[in-house]
């Protein structure tokens, strides 16, 4: 789950990490009343959106006057910015965070990210801050520095410190980023986090060490036990069919193409993206049912692959293990007469009471295609799609 910055400023504020004072505004009024309370000369005033890449997208404006804060704010609220991580619809803006100004001597960069292939959480840094860390990466790799954690002793002082002289952290701020690091490894371990990531980490002119960005994403599976995160999540960011599908604990991902996907298992909707993308098709939807789906589960998972305008045809391929293809079959059936199916059906099952299941698809009356493999099932559906 992800999170707008100033929310995850706030969750990094109660570890003790160093942030900018800073209020959020949802119209221009109490934009320019933030402005006011925060008292600073100079404010900055940010889009709130879940992307990145907003600054060059005109989402972040410094202004110097009240006037210049109601200005960017008329500017910015509601507009659509369109970035990297957005695509190309964009996000609309509908709230802005104002921000007391810093006087800002260097941008470092400062993440943390589990490495799935050590099982470590990993700290990264560089002192090229302020640019997007895969550019980093590509262009000057030997600027970006790594210290794994173990997971027993957790983030050790020394090699926050090895970071803080890799990066050419001013000598006398070592200290302060040491601290820096220290608790935002334990936000990090303590909410939860699949993401902590702090572009710019700045030093400031009068001697601070503090997050002038923050992006924290949140393992969903751990949510249950962080109800104050859980809070935090903005519907209006999300897609509409991904959060309908998260009621009935469906995995589901909107994608841009037209033929709509059901499959139980999550390395099986990956194949069966990649067979309809090998056969020239363009998959809609990540869909995983998951291994335990009912009738109810599978006919509400047809309705929001259908409530996409853009889905064609459907292709529904389910390997019966502990998920039975004759459950599956009575749902694709029931769901394709509540929603009065009118695009073609691609049907594959193989597996636990397979012959039942087909049973059932023959018996309904209605116009399926069986399939007798993936890739008879990726042709078929292409084929009536096109």
């Amino acid at each position: 789950m992800n999170i707008h910055e100033y929310q995850g400023k706030e969750v990094l504020r109660s570890y003790g990490v160093a942030v900018p004072n800073g209020k959020v505004a949802f119209s221009v009024e109490e934009a320019v009343e933030a402005a006011k309370e925060l008292g600073t000369a100079v404010n900055v005033v940010k889009a709130q959106i879940h992307a990145g890449g907003r600054g060059k997208a005109g989402g972040v404006k410094v202004a110097k006057n009240l006037d210049e804060v109601r200005t960017y704010a008329e500017e910015i609220l509601g507009k659509t910015l369109i970035t990297h991580q957005t695509g190309p619809e964009g996000k609309e803006v509908k709230r802005l965070l104002i921000e007391e100004g810093c006087d800002i001597k260097k941008e470092y960069y400062i993440g943390l990210v589990l490495d799935r292939a050590t099982s470590q959480v990993v700290l990264m840094a560089s002192e090229e801050g302020g640019t997007e860390i895969e550019e980093v990466a590509e262009a000057t790799p030997e600027k970006i520095f790594k210290e794994y954690i173990d997971p027993v002793i957790g983030l050790s002082p020394f090699q926050a410190r090895r970071v803080a002289f890799n990066i050419n952290i001013p000598k006398e701020l070592v200290g302060q980023a040491v601290k820096f690091m220290m608790s935002l490894y334990t936000a990090f371990v303590e909410k939860d986090c699949s993401i902590a990531e702090i572009n710019p980490l700045v030093v400031t002119g009068d001697g601070k060490v503090m997050a002038l960005d923050a992006k924290l994403n949140f393992d969903a599976n751990a949510l249950y036990r962080h109800k104050d995160i859980l809070a935090y999540r903005d519907l209006d960011e999300e897609d509409k069919k991904e959060i309908e599908a998260s009621k009935y604990d469906l995995s589901y991902i909107s994608l841009g193409g037209n033929i709509g996907c059901m499959v139980n298992g999550a390395g099986l909707a990956m194949a069966t993206m990649d067979i309809i993308k090998h056969y020239s098709g363009d998959p809609a939807n990540f869909l995983d049912v998951g291994g335990g789906a009912t009738a109810e589960k599978v006919t509400e998972a047809f309705k929001i692959i259908l409530s996409d305008a853009n889905v064609k045809g459907i292709f529904v391929n389910i390997f019966g293990g502990i998920m039975k293809c004759d459950i599956i079959a009575t749902g694709v059936v029931e769901a394709a007469k509540q929603v009065s199916l009118s695009v073609p059906l691609v049907v594959r099952l193989e597996g636990t009471n397979v012959d039942a299941g087909k049973e059932i698809l023959n018996q309904s009356g209605l116009d399926i295609v069986s399939a007798d493999s993936m890739a008879d099932g990726a042709q078929k559906i292409v084929s009536l799609v096109k």
